[in-house]
């Protein structure tokens, strides 16, 4: 039993020893570069920075179709994509957004179209997806909606009552 523990532990030094080459002789200088670059920018995420995050139609006649333009810029350090546009309801479409990435600095735009259905005072929200550190970001628009004068007039409903009989 001593005999095969000796051997053992023999076979085990040898192995350990045996690998004596510096594993930073292994290194590829050129992807600890990249790897570096990688990781210093892994952080840093688009910034979108919009003219105006809420538009306001003021006062509209219920069905009059409006539309408004939402200009954004990416103020951030790397590329910025916005990969969806959506609304809340379908009397609200969003239109003509870029899915190109945005380099930094540069600008977009993108249409907003509002059927004008509703009544009194209406807020819709927009929500786009970016790939933002938030992963989305919300622009909304909103109008005071007026009956339409030219509409007919909706009759009230008529009733009768029937006497109770003793």
């Amino acid at each position: 039993m001593k005999k095969s523990i000796l051997a053992l532990s023999a076979l085990c030094l040898v192995a350990f020893t045996s690998c004596k080459e510096d594993a930073t002789s292994k290194i590829n200088s050129s992807n600890v570069a990249a790897a570096a670059e990688r990781d210093a920018t892994a952080g840093d995420f688009p910034v979108i920075s919009f003219t105006e995050t809420e538009h306001d139609f003021g006062t509209i006649v219920n069905g009059t179709p409006v539309e408004t333009k939402f200009s954004y810029t990416n103020t951030g350090k790397t590329p910025l994509v916005v990969s969806n546009i959506k609304s809340t309801c379908g009397c609200t479409v969003p239109s003509d957004w870029n899915r190109n990435p945005l380099a930094p600095g540069e600008s977009a735009e993108f249409t907003v179209k509002f059927n004008g259905k509703g009544a009194n005072q209406v807020q819709k929200s927009i929500t786009l997806t970016t790939n933002t550190e938030k992963g989305s970001e919300i622009v909304k628009i909103k109008a005071f909606v007026q009956p339409d004068p030219n509409a007919p007039d909706k009759k009230a409903g008529t009733t009768s009552i029937n006497p109770v009989s003793k």
